[in-house]
């Protein structure tokens, strides 16, 4: 309790914002046999945030392959991140590795940037 946000709800609003880009571009996830699963997380939590906190959740493309990608998260209150996160993500079709299909991958591909991984 204590009034802070409990540690893993960093990784939740992770997930929901990831989705919510990933929907905007008129991807849809699940569909079929075919979805990203995390493969890895690098977490980085460096203040917590307050139960009542209005926060902002980054979500941006690092690197993309044929069959991953790693996306970054950064959760900021105000001006000051709180966390932030490298998430490995794996595109799996019937249980096994698969290529990450045409719309997505160039989605992914155009939102690709550098991001600096100051741990501030």
């Amino acid at each position: 309790m204590g009034g802070i946000v409990y540690h893993t709800n960093y990784i939740k609003y992770c997930e929901r914002a990831r989705s919510e880009k990933f929907f905007k571009a008129g991807i849809k996830l699940g569909e079929g046999d075919c979805h990203f699963v995390v493969k890895d997380i690098n977490a980085h939590f460096l203040a917590p945030a307050r139960l009542g906190d209005l926060l902002h959740v980054s979500t941006n493309v690092l690197t993309c392959k044929k069959v991953s990608c790693v996306v970054r998260h950064e959760i900021h209150c105000e001006n000051k991140k709180l966390f932030w996160a490298d998430i490995t993500l794996a595109h799996v079709c019937d249980g096994k590795l698969a290529k990450i299909d045409a719309q997505a991958l160039e989605f992914l591909m155009s939102e690709e940037k550098v991001v600096s991984s100051s741990l501030e």
